[in-house]
């Protein structure tokens, strides 16, 4: 819509103002000015400051605007990097199983409560003073064997499984690699180390052309993951100070028929004293 302005000066001259303003209504007001009259007009001025001023409020509000368009832009590329992130997620282990339980500490634990209500009873510190000879009685052997237990167990090695690797596991992993797993994840009693059986073999220790004894190669955790052509490994990490890269390399053929059949297998130095054997399955999907 086009609106004229006109006014009457002192002189009898007329004024025309041309200018054009955008508000809010979509409404532009266009005026003419002579400046052959050098007129003043208070009232005129009043209003070109006023509608200068919704101007630049427009202005404002489009710029705003086209930060939050900006700000909007930058959130949609989140979801992409989450999604590749997620491609290495470390699986957490929740299966509960009685061979992650110690019974160790299960026995130890209950022999010594039923000693200490037994001897409670027997004193008649505590109630129950008539089954104190039934708890004294089981509580000493129960305490005795827990801690015989506790002094021979062999602690659980940490397993870090990749996502990819789980969904691999039971289509793509032998048997004897399962077996593998399955031993190092769960409390063994009477053996020196995990994999002790294994490790004489492969190192021969006290043998000509072996090892000694302390010098065995020490299980510290091991790692379930796919290799680049899309295989399933399982990584063995040994901590061995005594030995060189060489002492394993050396031996990578017995890691193998050990360990096989149906797998190929990797030696890799790793931090400080740690080694890796890769124990690659050949199995496909």
């Amino acid at each position: 819509m086009v609106k004229t302005v006109a006014a009457m000066g002192g002189a009898g001259g007329t004024l025309f103002c041309s200018q054009s303003f955008a508000v809010f209504n979509n409404t532009q007001i266009h005026a003419q000015i002579r400046p052959s009259l050098p007129l003043t007009l208070p009232p005129l001025v009043h209003k070109l400051t006023s509608f200068s001023n919704q101007d630049s409020i427009l202005a404002k509000t489009q710029y705003r605007l086209r930060l939050k368009v900006v700000t909007k832009a930058a959130d949609s590329s989140q979801p992409t990097s989450a999604i590749t992130s997620s491609d290495k997620a470390i699986v957490p282990d929740e299966e509960f199983s009685l061979a992650k339980v110690s019974f160790g500490v299960i026995g130890l634990g209950l022999g010594v409560s039923l000693l200490s209500y037994g001897f409670g009873a027997y004193f008649n510190i505590l109630p129950g003073s008539e089954w104190s000879a039934i708890m004294l009685t089981y509580g000493f052997p129960l305490a005795i064997i827990g801690m015989a237990l506790k002094y021979a167990e062999l602690k659980p090695v940490p397993c870090v499984t990749y996502a990819d690797a789980e969904l691999l596991r039971e289509k793509c992993a032998t048997p004897v690699l399962k077996q593998v797993r399955s031993d190092v994840i769960r409390y063994r009693y009477g053996d020196e180390q995990h994999l002790d059986e294994a490790l004489k073999r492969i190192f021969q220790f006290g043998l000509g052309g072996g090892i000694p004894r302390r010098s065995a190669p020490i299980l510290q955790n091991i790692r379930e993951e796919v290799t680049e052509d899309g295989k399933y490994c399982l990584v063995l990490v040994f901590e061995a100070k005594a030995l060189q890269l060489s002492d394993f390399e050396k031996r990578q053929a017995k890691f193998t028929s050990f360990f096989g059949p149906g797998i190929s297998s990797e030696i890799v130095k790793g931090e400080n004293d740690l080694y890796e054997v890769r124990l690659i399955s050949n199995t496909t999907l």
